[in-house]
């Protein structure tokens, strides 16, 4: 099989998440965080990949959420697409970059009007009163950002790219020995090997 992994794993990558949008019952896109603290204390959830290109795996959220400063503290990450209906699971290790304030705004003006409000009344992470608090501050914000009107991007919400170094790409066998292989990144090309189950 090893003879058959095309030379770039983004490659693969794509041609799994392919899979996976015809055949994931919701959020194919979904992949695990893995973020750390300076001190080496590991955090883990779920968001959502927004690009995936030769720069790297894209991401949005607020700054100042947990995975936010915990990033800001230790940029190294390490994500992981599982995929049920494939029995498949890609990892992905490496360093994030803060995406520039343009790309930022670009893709928020995408957003859909309610997650943009959102955006704005979330104080991520952070303890919540009551969710009645939390609806009046979102009416309070189509107040005074009314729908169809532009919602600009709060300063606190920004991209994140993460720079791949490593890919594993795992496969389901009945016998349990599935496989595995890594892809490295070298000086010039990705090296690829082979993994015990």
């Amino acid at each position: 099989m090893k003879s058959n992994l095309p030379p770039n794993p983004l490659d693969l990558f794509h041609d799994w998440l392919s899979q996976a949008t015809e055949t994931e019952i919701n959020d194919p896109a979904a992949m695990a965080l893995a973020t750390c603290t300076k001190d080496s204390k590991p955090s883990l959830r779920m968001v959502l990949l927004k690009q995936a290109d030769e720069k790297g795996f894209k991401f949005h959220t607020n700054a100042e959420s947990q995975k936010g400063l915990e990033i800001a503290q230790n940029p190294n990450v390490a994500l992981c697409f599982y995929w049920k209906s494939l029995r498949k699971q890609v990892r992905v290790e490496g360093v994030v970059e803060i995406i520039s304030d343009a790309e930022a705004d670009e893709y928020f003006q995408t957003r859909p009007y309610k997650r943009q409000i959102g955006a704005w009344a979330s104080q991520q992470s952070r303890p919540l009163e009551s969710r009645e608090h939390l609806e009046q501050r979102i009416k309070a914000l189509e107040q005074q950002y009314p729908e169809g009107t532009i919602v600009p991007r709060p300063d606190n919400w920004q991209g994140y790219r993460v720079a791949p170094e490593k890919y594993e790409f795992w496969w389901d066998n009945p016998d349990r020995l599935h496989d595995r292989y890594t892809y490295t990144k070298t000086a010039d090309e990705w090296q690829t090997e082979r993994l015990y189950p």
